[in-house]
């Protein structure tokens, strides 16, 4: 009985690492690729901006949903970079709708993984186009060995890490909020 006890945990252990080699560190936390990009984002201090954002845009279940996206995500220091009271202003129960076009313009459908954003960069000689979901456009370029994000603004982007796998897509963390048009 023992044995079998000592067994069970032994394969507990390598699945638990298993999954741990699997995962990305955000600062940190870690985010695995069995979870959906809420409950990942959610054990982020990094990005607590983001997620609260994403409660008050009643954006929660969406993405939890099957997917997927791809989720170029701003980190509370993207946040701080606003005006002062942008993020505020964005939270007020009467500003839902442009806090939810703000957010589904950092959102694309499908899995657009590093490589694949690279090589339309490259086969789009320099740039490539994305469509958010909320029907506006991000450019994306390759500046300094980085790729960047340029916004219907002209404001621009670092992603800074990249291919942090979701059970419901991939996100790509990055340095800026990027702000459609209207």
């Amino acid at each position: 009985m023992e044995q079998k006890r000592a067994d069970s945990l032994a394969m507990v252990e390598t699945q638990k690492r298993e999954r741990d080699e699997r995962a990305t560190s955000i600062n940190g936390a870690m985010m695995y690729d069995d979870m959906t990009i809420v409950e990942n984002a959610s054990t982020s201090d990094d990005l607590s901006t983001l997620v609260a954002a994403v409660k008050a845009a009643d954006l929660v279940e969406t993405l939890n949903s099957e997917g997927p996206f791809t989720v170029f995500a701003p980190t509370n220091a993207a946040f701080d970079k606003l005006p002062a009271g942008t993020v505020d202003n964005l939270m007020k129960a009467e500003n839902k709708a442009k806090l939810k076009g703000v957010l589904t313009y950092h959102v694309v459908s499908g899995n657009v993984m590093a490589a694949d954003l690279q090589k339309m960069i490259k086969d789009g000689n320099g740039t490539a186009t994305l469509k958010t979901v909320n029907g506006g456009q991000l450019t994306a370029m390759v500046k300094d060995g980085k790729v960047r994000l340029k916004d219907a603004k002209g404001n621009t982007s670092t992603v800074t890490v990249t291919d942090v796998k979701q059970s419901n897509g991939v996100v790509h963390v990055i340095d800026t909020v990027v702000m459609p048009s209207a």
